[in-house]
C-alpha cells in the first residue's frame, strides 16, 4: 500500500472520530441568537481541532491503485482499472454497449 492510501485512510479515521463535535461546534458558531463571546469560544475550540479532521482534507482515490483523480464513487476504482475489469467480465452487471 502506498503511502497515500495510508494517509488517506488515517484522514478519514480522524474525519469519523471528530464529525459529531465538528458540526456542533460549527452549529453554535453560525447561531446568531447566541452571545459573540459564547460564538468566538467555540470558534477557537473549532480551531484546535486538528486539520486532519475536516472532511475537504479527505481524497477519494483508487483502492487499487491509489491514484486521485477519476475515480467513480460507487465502485471507488480509477477510470483505468475500472476499463480492465469490466473488459475481463470481473464487474458483475457491467458489460460494453453495443447498439
Amino acid at each position: 500500500m502506498s503511502n497515500q492510501i495510508i494517509r488517506d485512510h488515517k484522514r478519514r479515521l480522524l474525519v469519523a472520530k471528530y464529525e459529531l463535535k465538528r458540526m456542533h461546534y460549527k452549529a453554535i458558531c453560525r447561531d446568531r441568537n447566541l452571545p459573540n463571546k459564547i460564538r468566538y469560544e467555540y470558534f477557537f475550540k473549532l480551531s484546535k481541532l486538528p486539520r486532519n479532521s475536516s472532511k475537504t482534507r479527505v481524497r477519494n482515490r483508487c483502492i487499487f491503485t491509489g491514484r486521485p483523480r477519476s475515480v467513480y464513487k460507487l465502485f471507488r476504482i480509477s477510470r483505468i482499472v475500472f476499463r480492465e475489469l469490466a473488459s475481463k467480465g470481473s464487474l458483475i452487471g457491467i458489460h460494453k454497449s453495443c447498439w
